[in-house]
């Protein structure tokens, strides 16, 4: 393949990925199919059954849905995303409400018969909405990733039907085209103005949401208890302001996030440490663009293979992307963000993800960690080597086996945490 076209490719992986979102997606994606059931019933459902994979379920139950006044759960994202969800906005679905409207969520929520039951799909992600009035039915289907909406039925009318396929990974086939040595020489060598708008949009709103978190309580503060506990340096700061960000996402505030592999901790993870140390060193904004460059396309190929949804936290390959951006902007190029990487990796993979929750702010600065530990190790000239653990000879292949650590040995993992987490309070559909 051409140089010329895997620029192209990799330029749009990246406007494909950095996309906005407010809330956490997954109560989001929820959100976004009852606004869809709206747009199609064209009325406001009396009866409500949804179909949900089990790991979306786990990502709703802890985390508040902006613009609900503090609300959690299932059944407040799809009633905000009825009562006042605007579909054309995407993953910014709930954006447009305001304070009159999330009034109306009481009522609904009083007068509507719902029913949840856990998805037998293999796919992890998964969310079916069946609506009916006392008129008509709606049905929608999303599969595989937030907004792909595969399926969407009035009454015995179909109005879209999309083939999919139901398997763990959905990955799109342009992002097999990632590797780590092709990410530095793209992120060295592009013309900056064919990104530069995807990553202003990042810097600006992920720094914004950071900063959110430090100026107001949300959740557990990790973000400013870093801070408090142990100054700021640049390597507290860098930890404590992408906690700070999570801090504030997890817990209702409503300013929108650019995400990275349907995540918005991951995006968070992937941008603000990198932006941080960008400001201590003085970095110029060129340099700034190209290393955010390298850590969101290392977070993208490391979550490739494993999916958007598993056992494996996410934060643990935007933390090992971090630390390969912040490499770059200390110079280092091929070699080191390569050693970075297969060190990040081995310090962190194992972190479990019990579904998003004030806690993953915590797991995002030992992601971050690990990803400056990794950085700093090789400055050091130390390094895991192929055969330790499961750290393999090379970094692609370390990456081939986390993620299949994450992908299928994690998957028992996956099941119990949901067990655990749920109990018998959902049926299987």
């Amino acid at each position: 393949m051409s140089d010329k076209n895997l620029k192209e490719i990799y330029s749009t992986i990246l406007k494909e990925e950095l996309i906005p979102a407010m809330g956490c997606t997954e109560p989001i994606a929820i959100a976004y199919a009852g606004a869809i059931i709206k747009d199609t019933l064209q009325a406001i459902p009396d009866t409500l059954d949804l179909i949900i994979s089990g790991n979306i379920i786990k990502n709703v139950k802890s985390v508040i849905v902006p613009h609900t006044r503090g609300r959690k759960g299932i059944a407040t994202a799809i009633a905000a995303g009825i009562c006042y969800g605007r579909a054309d906005c995407g993953l910014e679905v709930l954006s447009a409400a305001d304070e009159a409207q999330t009034a109306l969520l009481d009522r609904f929520l009083e007068n509507t018969k719902l029913t949840i039951k856990e998805s037998d799909a293999s796919c992890p992600f998964d969310i079916q909405v069946f609506a009916s009035d006392r008129n008509n039915t709606a049905y929608v289907r999303i599969i595989g990733k937030h907004t792909n909406v595969v399926s969407i039925r009035y009454n015995d009318k179909v109005l879209l039907e999309k083939p999919y396929e139901d398997k763990i990974i959905q990955a799109a086939q342009n992002r097999k085209l990632l590797t780590v040595k092709n990410i530095v020489e793209f992120a060295q060598t592009v013309d900056l103005e064919a990104v530069k708008d995807v990553l202003d949009r990042q810097i600006a709103y992920n720094s914004a949401i950071a900063q959110a978190g430090l100026s107001n309580n949300f959740g557990a503060n990790i973000g400013s208890i870093l801070l408090a506990s142990y100054g700021d340096n640049i390597q507290n700061k860098a930890k404590a302001y992408a906690a700070a960000g999570s801090d504030a996402r997890m817990n209702g505030c409503e300013l929108p996030v650019v995400i990275n592999s349907g995540s918005g901790n991951q995006g968070i993870t992937a941008s603000v440490p990198v932006i941080e140390y960008a400001k201590h060193c003085k970095a110029s904004e060129e340099l700034l663009y190209r290393a955010l460059i390298v850590s969101n396309l290392v977070t993208i190929h490391l979550k490739t293979e494993i999916g958007c949804l598993s056992a494996y936290c996410g934060a643990t390959s935007a933390g090992a992307g971090a630390g390969a951006g912040i490499c770059y902007l200390y110079g280092g190029r091929y070699d080191e963000i390569a050693h970075t990487i297969v060190n990040a990796l081995a310090i962190n993979s194992g972190m479990v993800c019990d579904g998003a929750k004030a806690s993953c702010a915590a797991k995002i600065a030992s992601a971050v960690e690990a990803g400056l530990l990794g950085m700093q190790m090789y400055q050091h000239h130390s390094q895991f080597y192929g055969g330790d653990g499961i750290v393999a000879k090379g970094v692609e292949n370390t990456i081939r086996a986390v993620s299949a650590l994450a992908r299928d040995g994690m998957r028992e993992t996956d099941h119990e945490i949901i067990r655990l987490m749920m109990g018998d309070s959902l049926q299987k559909g």
